[in-house]
């Protein structure tokens, strides 16, 4: 058989920063040339970064990014790496309307999440995505309209049919198109975010998918960090019976080198349509085969699979990724947080420690009359053992001015220390330029149990999709994978120990007001990620009273969320884009 040596390249890329994505494609082809690749890939929409949002309906940058293209065509030509053909995705648009139904009244020109095969500084093909996602994250009904082509390019002897992302997610299309056109090998680039034990889906998805196509499938993905979102790479190859042949890392940038054995293209395939109506457009690289090689990147070779994660190490990898994409794609140079001595924003520092360094993040310790001395304590204690640079500004003076004058009493008093904490915060971030990170968690997030213009201020949340339990989970994870390493534990044993408190009164626990937050964190996780009701929840096992004060805490918590800053995704039903709900709003689900 025909051999082919593919070079998947998961890379990082920045929302419209198309020089420095183009700089980087040229980079990763050049590696992957000198590899000896005989196609190189790139993930869905490299060249514009991805998700580009509300960018796609400006038609500047949907000019931009074709011009981007073209002119990095030219720039592989120019460096001698022209006989290399290259997939990359990028933003382009429809030259003319094209109608299928469920688009009608898609204008003319309309943007498309569109990929190109780019050889010999020519762009010799384009696709665009075929089946749009529009759920949970995805808008993308919004912002394209629909490809309704299979490529298929013949190298050296062996065709492969090329797919973006979702076209793999769903039933029909490409995939069982590219069986239909005898492909040998089924390229997918794709900016899938990351998700908790998203890659075991991911995994039987792809092998789902080939043995549909009838062929190898190559799964390539994209790292990073976007905003909410986080990319944890996890490149996958599958032979048409599900056996895995290669994978990559997670939250890494690699070029996954792989030689495969394929099926010799048929010498008769022609052009023609799919039975799902897909238009097949063929262009021959290289008719016939390679002369027969030794593979150097042998396929199932134990060297072609990245080491294996487990859960918490991932998801604690993914919170760190968000947190240094944020900071650094935004041009931000050092972080800020509040240090109550708490497990909350002990994790928050520490991840941020590991996503910046600890020389650029700064601590504060803000006591008031309410915080105990072991809060103080245990706020130096974790300054010591991750290097981070801490100050303590008390804010009793300041409290009692403003007593002083307003004479506050319960609720109001206890939200006036944590809205003072905010101010001080911001004002120290206005003055030396820091970012601000807020330490708030899914749990209290879920139920209101924080204060607007306190404990939310900032401009990211890096555990605001984290529950508590799993706050503490992590913590722990974090702490043992030190001491494997000989390390000393970053986050203090107090911490870790003693009973959650806001300390804004005397003697005040978490329990006072909230459930146990291992009963808490279950109902929460059936309600608000699985959008299970209150007859199911109660069905469940949980108090009916219990359900009612929890349901109805969180449907009246909506409008602080709205105001609460983005932060990282991991479940699959984050706060924000992901659970969009009125704010405005009389259903409840308890009576």
């Amino acid at each position: 058989m025909p051999q082919l040596r593919i070079a998947l390249n998961q890379v990082d890329s920045t929302v419209g920063d198309l020089t420095g994505n183009c700089e980087a494609v040229v980079r990763w082809t050049r590696r992957a040339a000198e590899q000896g690749a005989h196609l190189v890939a790139f993930p869905e929409m490299t060249l514009t970064g991805y998700p580009v949002e509300d960018l796609a309906l400006r038609s500047s940058f949907v000019s931009a990014s074709r011009d981007a293209l073209h002119a990095l065509a030219g720039r592989l030509a120019d460096e001698g790496l022209g006989e290399t053909p290259v997939v990359v995705g990028y933003l382009d648009r429809a030259e003319e309307a094209e109608r299928p139904p469920g688009n009608v009244g898609q204008p003319a020109g309309a943007p498309r999440n569109a990929a190109a095969l780019l050889h010999r500084g020519r762009v010799l093909l384009t696709l665009a995505k075929h089946h749009l996602p529009n759920y949970g994250v995805f808008d993308e009904f919004r912002y394209f309209v629909p490809g309704q082509t299979l490529p298929v390019v013949r190298v050296h002897g062996v065709d492969v049919a090329l797919a973006i992302c979702e076209d793999l997610w769903q039933d029909g299309g490409r995939v069982p198109g590219a069986r239909a056109a005898g492909a040998g090998l089924l390229l997918s680039i794709n900016a899938s975010p990351y998700e908790v034990r998203k890659d075991d889906t991911r995994l039987e998805l792809v092998r789902k998918r080939a043995a549909e196509a009838g062929c190898v499938l190559a799964y390539l993905a994209m790292v990073g960090g976007q905003d909410e979102l986080v990319f944890d790479g996890d490149s996958i190859v599958v032979d048409r019976d599900g056996t895995v042949l290669a994978r990559g890392p997670k939250f890494e940038e690699a070029c996954l080198v792989i030689d495969l054995e394929l099926p010799a293209a048929d010498p008769g395939a022609r052009e023609g349509v799919t039975d799902d109506g897909l238009r097949i457009e063929r262009v021959t690289l290289g008719e016939g085969p390679l002369p027969a090689y030794e593979p150097r990147y042998a396929a199932g070779a134990p060297e072609r699979f990245a080491p294996p994660v487990d859960d918490a190490e991932e998801i604690y990898r993914a919170l760190v990724t968000g947190v240094r994409a944020y900071v650094e794609k935004n041009g931000l140079g050092t972080a800020l947080i509040g240090l109550s001595g708490g497990i909350d924003s002990a994790l928050t520092a520490t991840l941020a420690c590991d996503a910046l360094g600890p020389d650029r993040v700064h601590g504060v310790a803000m006591p008031s009359r309410y915080s105990s001395q072991h809060s103080l304590d245990d706020a130096a204690e974790l300054a010591r053992r991750t290097g981070l640079r801490l100050r303590t500004v008390p804010i009793a003076p300041m409290f009692d001015a403003y007593m002083a004058e307003l004479g506050l009493t319960g609720l109001a008093e206890e939200n006036l220390q944590s809205r003072l904490r905010g101010t001080l915060l911001m004002a120290i971030s206005n003055q030396e330029g820091h970012i601000v990170l807020a330490p708030g968690n899914k749990s209290e997030l879920a139920v209101g149990y924080s204060t607007l213009y306190g404990d939310s201020v900032g401009a990211y949340g890096p555990i605001k999709d984290l529950y508590k339990t799993s706050v503490y989970r992590l913590a722990r994870w974090r702490n043992e994978a030190a001491a494997r390493r000989g390390e000393t534990p970053p986050i203090p044993e107090n911490s870790l120990t003693k009973p959650p408190s806001a300390e804004l009164r005397p003697g005040q626990l978490d329990t006072d007001s909230l459930p146990d937050y291992d009963v808490l964190d279950r109902l929460l996780e059936r309600y608000v990620d699985r959008d299970q009701g209150r007859e199911q929840l109660i069905a469940a096992g949980f108090e009916e009273e219990l359900v009612t004060r929890v349901l109805r805490m969180v449907d009246l918590a909506e409008y602080k969320r709205r105001q609460y800053p983005p932060g990282t995704k991991i479940s699959p039903k984050g706060f924000g884009k992901d659970r969009r709900l009125p704010i405005t709003n009389r259903w409840r689900e308890s009576a």
